[in-house]
């Protein structure tokens, strides 16, 4: 005894599938987007850090903040990542009083400074100094991994 069919209706049931190939383009084109535009954003004048055998300071997610960074270049000029000015230089003097007043707003900000490799060790000390009399308990010295 044969099987009775059904006869088959020319009405098609609707598809209940998501077609996500449209997205997955999306996705892949964000990402390169990224990654491409990712190195461009960083901020800060090039300088030619020194390189030292160290790791990288682990930090707690819920220690993360902006980090005030202070620049010297090889020319011996000063600069500090601030607002839309952190490509104009600034006088020493000023970074103290400019730091003082970031401080007293934010007492916890991680102050660290990026000094080129072949400028003079006295710019160096001399920038830490103000720091200090700024109000900076601690400055991290930023360096590149060879």
């Amino acid at each position: 005894m044969k099987p009775i069919r059904r006869p088959r209706s020319k009405r098609h049931k609707p598809n209940a599938e998501i077609n996500v190939v449209p997205y997955i383009d999306v996705m892949m084109v964000l990402l390169v987007t990224f990654m491409v535009t990712a190195p461009m954003m960083m901020q800060g004048v090039d300088v030619d850090l020194p390189k030292a055998n160290s790791d990288p300071i682990k930090v707690s997610s819920s220690e993360i903040s902006e980090p005030l960074i202070v620049t010297v270049t090889r020319t011996g000029d000063y600069y500090l990542n601030l607002g839309e000015n952190n490509q104009q230089p600034i006088r020493l003097d000023l970074i103290g009083t400019q730091v003082k007043k970031i401080l007293d707003q934010k007492p916890d900000v991680e102050i660290l400074l990026r000094g080129d490799r072949t400028i003079d060790y006295g710019q160096v000390v001399k920038l830490m100094t103000i720091l200090q009399q700024a109000g900076a308990t601690s400055v991290g010295l930023i360096s590149d991994r060879p």
